[in-house]
C-alpha cells in the first residue's frame, strides 16, 4: 500500500543560468549547462504518520544540455536533525520515490551521485532568501524589483520544481556548490522562490 503523505513550506533555487532562466520556458539553458541548487523548508509535513514540520532537503542537479533533452547527476542532502525515519521519510519526498509532483521529475535523473545527512539552514527574510549546506555549498538569492517595485513573477511556466504556486524571479548574491565534483560558483545569476505544497 502506498504511503500517504503531504508538506508545505518554503522553496529556493539558484542556478548559473542568466535571469530568468530560460529552462523553466522549456529552452536551452543560457550558459549551455545548467547546474542548479535547490532548497526546501518543511513548515508542515507528514510521512506515514512521520511528522516532518521545521526539517529542510536540498538537491543539487547538473544537466550538461537542455534540461529536457540530457539525463541529470543529482546528489540530495536530508536534514541532519532529523531521525532515521524522517531522515527515510525526506529522501523518499524529494527524491520522487513516493510518487507526488517530484516524480515528475525523477525520469531526468541519469545519475544519483548520494544521499546523505548534512546540516541545512533555508533562511526567509522579506525578499530574500538563502540555503546552506554545511561543507558543501550555499545560496542567496533576492527577489527583482519590478515595476512599482513589485516582485517578477512567473505563473504557470511548463517545467518547474513547484507547481501552483508563481516563482518570485530573483538573482543570487552568491551560489556556491562543490561536491561528487559538481563545481557552481556564480553571483548575479538567476533565483527562484515560492511557497510549495506536494502530497500524494
Amino acid at each position: 500500500m502506498a504511503a500517504t503523505w503531504s508538506v508545505s513550506g518554503l522553496y529556493c533555487e539558484a542556478c548559473n543560468c542568466e535571469a530568468a532562466c530560460p529552462c523553466v520556458m522549456l529552452g536551452p539553458p543560457s550558459s549551455g549547462d545548467c547546474t542548479v541548487l535547490v532548497g526546501w523548508h518543511v513548515e508542515k509535513g507528514s510521512f506515514d504518520g512521520v511528522k516532518l514540520d521545521g526539517l529542510n532537503a536540498a538537491l543539487v542537479a547538473h544537466s550538461p544540455g537542455h534540461m529536457l533533452k540530457t539525463k541529470w547527476k543529482v546528489a540530495l542532502y536530508l536534514d541532519e536533525r532529523g531521525s532515521a525515519a524522517q531522515q527515510d521519510a525526506l529522501g523518499k519526498i524529494f527524491s520522487g520515490q513516493a510518487g507526488g509532483p517530484p516524480a515528475a521529475l525523477a525520469g531526468f535523473i541519469g545519475e544519483v551521485l548520494g544521499v546523505r545527512p548534512k546540516k541545512i539552514e533555508f533562511r526567509a527574510d522579506g525578499k530574500r532568501r538563502s540555503l546552506r549546506i554545511e561543507g558543501v555549498g550555499e545560496a542567496e538569492i533576492e527577489a527583482l524589483a519590478g515595476q512599482g517595485g513589485a516582485d517578477v513573477t512567473l505563473s504557470n511556466h511548463p517545467f518547474s520544481v513547484v507547481q501552483g504556486f508563481p516563482a518570485v524571479v530573483s538573482r543570487s548574491q552568491k551560489a556556491t556548490f562543490r561536491d561528487h565534483g559538481l563545481v557552481l560558483d556564480v553571483s548575479g545569476k538567476n533565483g527562484f522562490y515560492s511557497p510549495f505544497q506536494y502530497r500524494a
